[in-house]
């Protein structure tokens, strides 16, 4: 059941406020007017998610689709001008449906399902049947920056999705997702006009909900400012189930005649009590009707409890008119820790089993990119080429545990059992998880754009050089463990054709 939302503005108090007067109202359109009509003055767009010189792209009849988006090294462009597939959600289509995640936004395109991590409460979008996990998302073209476990809605402006082939445009995901498609997040920006906005909300379940949107630019509308503070809690659709979600987030942005800067910061705080767990059947065991929707089979005492701080700063530059420049940093810090007890189904009656599984994860991400972009001709052809280096670096600090002694429960009456103790098998410290990953992802890439026919024809050529390595360290003594690790690199060549019939 979708939440009901009260939405509070300036401009629907301005509303009310008319309407309590209509009898004044009434008086004042009827005076006459000798003077000259007012002429409104022209109003510029100044706001860009990404710090383009185009900014955001337009959306189409609706407001819910954008006709463009951001398609990596080769900057903003319309989806009829490039031959790579993707549509682009708005901040429209967010509060049109109230969607509160992601995965919530990413249900209108038909070539996703959105699914959970194995044994984890962790978002997964399925793109043309493969895996995009949701720390292989991109925020503003920067890869490992977003929280891995969940993204609330109200840090977005626009979801980009890609289907198809899409290593060249970003370089490939650290994570080892990606191959049936991307999905790529803008942040808000302050809109030309202001917002001061509060919602209120409140779903089936009894979870409340409380957001604050405010933004604001300045009088030349070069600065602008958006901030944005959400808090929801309480019991869900599914009896036994808890969440809780806290999260703030500001963008500023700079628009000058030559420069361009957005920067943002982010914090979100996640929490799931008596989730509904993932099942999984023991071979032999058939596929059984499905539980009640609406009643968890997650033990009270399982959890998932994550903390993300992130950041990022992106700027452009026009060093001439057919030269731009653009350079992006970004950071994130997070911890998670958790308890699950995912049940296996063990006969066709739907009894199962399920041992206590103790996790502890923190993340240290810092990425980066930055490139030029040429524009020239050569006799009738037109060239945009691009040039472009990124890197990526997390270190992942891990410990779990598990029980010795299962859980037993059946599918169709579920009860509430002690917990066991986690004492059986155990890697790390889980109140101080030691170092067991370091990933290092570089490449470089060149493109270029060719126009022809009077810019019917488009030819898109280019290729990316990637190096990763990626090292495992034991949970306990923190050596390096060879056998499990990885180290190679890759040239990935594109080529697209483009005609306009």
């Amino acid at each position: 059941m979708r939440p009901i939302t009260l939405r509070l503005s300036s401009l629907s108090l301005s509303l009310l406020a008319i309407g309590a007067f209509p009898t004044a109202q009434a008086q004042t359109s009827g005076e006459e007017d000798d003077t000259e009509p007012y002429q409104l003055a022209p109003v510029e767009v100044q706001s860009s998610a990404d710090a383009s010189a185009g900014g955001l792209s337009k959306a189409y009849a609706g407001g819910q689709v954008a006709e463009g988006g951001s398609v990596g090294i080769l900057g903003n462009q319309s989806v009829m001008e490039t031959p790579y597939s993707f549509t682009s959600y708005t901040e429209q289509l967010i509060e049109d449906q109230q969607a509160a995640s992601v995965g919530e936004i990413l249900l209108n395109d038909p070539a996703v399902r959105v699914a959970r991590g194995f044994g984890n409460y962790q978002q997964l979008y399925m793109v043309r049947g493969l895996p995009v996990y949701s720390d292989d998302m991109t925020y503003n073209g920067l890869y490992g920056l977003l929280p891995r476990q969940y993204l609330a809605s109200e840090f977005v402006e626009r979801v980009q999705v890609f289907r198809g082939a899409n290593t060249f445009l970003k370089g490939a995901a650290p994570g080892g997702s990606g191959l049936g498609g991307g999905v790529n997040v803008l942040p808000k920006r302050a809109p030309n006009e202001p917002i001061n906005q509060l919602t209120l909300g409140a779903q089936s379940g009894g979870q409340a909900m409380i957001a604050a949107d405010v933004a604001n630019r300045s009088d030349d509308g070069r600065f602008g400012i958006r901030v944005n503070a959400a808090r929801r809690d309480g019991d869900t659709a599914v009896d036994g189930e808890e969440s809780e979600l806290s999260m703030a987030h500001i963008g500023l942005d700079y628009r000058g005649d030559a420069l361009r800067v957005s920067a943002d910061l982010g914090f979100q705080k996640h929490r799931i009590d008596g989730g509904q767990p993932n099942i999984t059947f023991a071979p032999g065991v058939p596929i059984l009707d499905a539980p009640d929707a609406d009643e968890s089979l997650g033990q009270s005492w399982t959890y998932s409890d994550s903390n993300d701080l992130f950041g990022t700063l992106r700027a452009e530059y026009d060093f001439t008119d057919n030269i731009t420049g653009w350079a992006a940093f970004g950071a994130r810090e997070s911890k998670e820790d958790s308890i699950f007890a995912n049940p296996t189904v063990n006969d066709a009656s739907g009894n199962y089993t399920a041992s206590r599984f103790d996790t502890a994860r923190e993340d240290s991400v810092i990425t980066g990119e930055t490139g030029v972009r040429f524009t020239f001709d050569t006799g009738p052809i037109k060239h945009a080429v691009s040039v472009s280096g990124s890197t990526y670096e997390l270190e992942a600090d891990n410990a779990y545990a598990m029980s010795s002694a299962s859980v037993t429960g059946n599918l169709y009456s579920p009860e509430d059992v002690p917990r066991p103790l986690a004492n059986a098998y155990s890697g790390g410290n889980l109140d101080s998880p030691g170092r067991t990953i370091k990933t290092r992802f570089q490449s470089i890439a060149i493109s270029d754009q060719l126009s022809m026919l009077n810019d019917r024809l488009l030819v898109t050529l280019g290729g990316r050089y990637q190096t990763l390595k990626d090292y495992s360290y034991d949970y306990d003594s923190g050596d390096r463990l060879g056998a499990a690790s990885y180290d190679d690199n890759a040239f990935t060549p594109s080529a697209g054709l483009l005609y306009k019939l």
